[in-house]
């Protein structure tokens, strides 16, 4: 008699160790890979839960579907989506990633994919040969598709993958990369603002973003006590470009002032969007501050320009 029930608590507990073996698996290769519990489990069935070769078939099986499902819905409209910056030391990108429906754009795999785009441009810079002044590259949807990032893959495999997770098509528009030497500085901005101070090292995300390069005169710029850095100023003029639409920087004594303030497209005649008592330019030779070059895009914005464009030619 207690040899036979050591024998059956030996065997019911080594099923519950078994199976208290296959549970945590699981629950390592969902929280690991993000996907569902059934395809988890067949690749666990699969490999004899190898957890290495389970995570390998279940990526290779989630790029192949994401590119069949980008096939099938490639040339759908995607005209909402969003801006991703990211700002490094001398490197700084600003790159738009479009979807079709705003309720995509704020799935967390569709901003993770923006992020990782923002931080690949901002990689891609170091192949870059650096001038001597403001180094700008203009990258378009092909271009950005080839940027391959550490794990080996393409920026285009990665948009594929996600496309398969979201289900719904996705593009990879446009994104322009400012590389600088020490002599000029880079921030950037988003709209809406993060609800949190970020750091500028983390990629933000919103529907309109900017990216300014300036220069401090550190000679004569001063800092009052209690008072704004000259980063803050420069951020809060990044914030300016998003609101006002500036198209270009303007010289002063060169460019004159537009009549109607409201129509002003000349960024050191507009009101200056934190205090409209100052012009831009009035705050930018306060703080002894010199924007060499801004750029700023608007989610949809190149969709919709091309849009007009057709119609008018129709």
């Amino acid at each position: 008699m207690l040899l036979r029930n050591f024998t059956r608590l030996f065997h019911t507990t080594g099923i519950g160790f078994y199976a208290a073996a296959e549970k945590s698996a699981l629950a390592t290769l969902r929280k690991k890979t993000g996907y569902t519990f059934a395809n988890c489990k067949k690749a666990l069935e699969l490999h004899n839960n190898d957890l290495p070769k389970a995570e390998q078939w279940l990526r290779e099986q989630a790029q192949t579907l994401g590119w069949s499902k980008a096939t099938k819905l490639e040339g759908r409209n995607t005209t909402q989506g969003l801006i991703g910056v990211l700002v490094q030391r001398n490197a700084g990108a600003m790159v738009e990633v479009n979807c079709e429906t705003d309720f995509v754009a704020r799935n967390a795999s569709f901003q993770r994919f923006v992020q990782v785009a923002s931080a690949a441009c901002v990689r891609h810079l170091e192949k870059v040969e650096a001038d001597a002044n403001l180094t700008k590259v203009g990258l378009n949807s092909e271009a950005l598709k080839q940027i391959v990032l550490e794990d080996g893959k393409s920026l285009g495999d990665h948009l594929a993958l996600m496309i398969g997770t979201v289900g719904e098509n996705a593009s990879l528009n446009r994104a322009i990369c400012y590389k600088v030497p020490d002599s000029i500085q880079l921030t950037g901005y988003v709209h809406p603002a993060p609800s949190e101070e970020v750091s500028l090292d983390v990629p933000m995300i919103g529907k309109y973003g900017s990216l300014v390069a300036f220069k401090a005169d550190h000679s004569t710029a001063r800092e009052e006590e209690g008072g704004e850095s000259i980063a803050q100023v420069a951020r809060k003029v990044c914030q300016h470009i998003v609101g006002m639409k500036p198209e270009r920087i303007g010289v002063a004594g060169k460019d004159e002032p537009t009549a109607d303030k409201d129509d002003e497209t000349c960024l050191i005649h507009q009101e200056y969007l934190v205090d409209p008592s100052f012009t831009v330019g009035e705050v930018l030779e306060a703080n002894r501050l010199q924007i060499v070059d801004f750029q700023r895009f608007e989610c949809g914005e190149k969709n919709k320009s091309e849009e007009e464009t057709a119609r008018a030619a129709n």
